[in-house]
């Protein structure tokens, strides 16, 4: 009894050993190049007949558009490690009291998901989530998150990344969208096969208002000085609060 419990125990270390090995590399090879395919394109390829995507770095992707994302999508980018546990509490807090269920997910949850996993709400998929979320903080930083997040995020049916969605709606690559242009496509992100930036109903109008909005109030967080100097005043603003 006792040799099979510790025969078992080593299979599973071994296992695990192999799986952590296999993750880091897995990770560490998608850090210098792009994800050739994700399960969502995968999807949308048979569905759609095909997809559209062209791969841009992120020099070659106007900075209203990783700003537009972080406003819709995830204003703690540059300050959590890959989860932001007060909205994760706020959204467990609604999901207890409403049928319409809230998420919380940040981009580096979003991309980790979108890159390496399927769809789905089971807890092994969330924990294999968190898993990657991990790794990706820890190997490829948040500018390379935010590369991959722009060039893999659904943006229409059979769309994937801003330069296919630059060009389809706009008619001009993605290191040419204006702010207004930017916070449109980070409006329908949500739900990119619902709603359409190429005609984008009231709500989404109303949306990308909202949008513009939040990145007058946030600043150029994209540049690392003034993003330094944004977060040194809101802390003064805080201390000051505390007093």
């Amino acid at each position: 009894m006792k040799q099979g419990m510790a025969r078992l125990l080593r299979t599973f270390l071994a296992f695990a050993g192999w799986f952590i090995v296999v993750c880091i590399l897995w990770v560490g090879v998608l850090r210098f190049i792009p994800p050739p395919v994700t399960w969502a394109m995968a999807v949308q390829a048979q569905e759609q007949g095909g997809v559209q995507r062209t791969w841009k770095p992120l020099e070659a992707i106007a900075p209203s558009m990783p700003m537009a994302v972080i406003a819709a999508e995830d204003q703690g980018f540059f300050g959590h490690h890959g989860f932001e546990m007060e909205a994760i509490r706020k959204a467990l807090d609604h999901n207890q009291r409403s049928k319409r269920k809230r998420g919380a997910s940040t981009i580096s949850q979003q991309t980790a998901k979108n890159v390496f996993l399927w769809p789905g709400r089971n807890f092994l998929r969330k924990g294999l989530e968190v898993w990657f979320t991990v790794l990706i903080e820890g190997i490829w930083g948040k500018e390379r998150i935010m590369e991959v997040y722009l060039n893999v995020a659904e943006t229409g049916k059979g769309r994937f990344g801003v330069e296919a969605i630059a060009k389809a709606c706009f008619k001009r690559p993605a290191a040419k969208l204006t702010s207004g242009q930017a916070a449109l496509i980070a409006a329908v992100l949500p739900s990119p096969r619902r709603y359409n930036a190429c005609a984008p109903s009231a709500f989404v109008q109303r949306r990308q208002a909202w949008v513009q909005r939040q990145i007058s109030q946030l600043g150029n967080l994209i540049d690392p000085v003034e993003r330094v100097r944004i977060q040194e005043l809101r802390e003064k603003r805080e201390n000051r609060k505390k007093r």
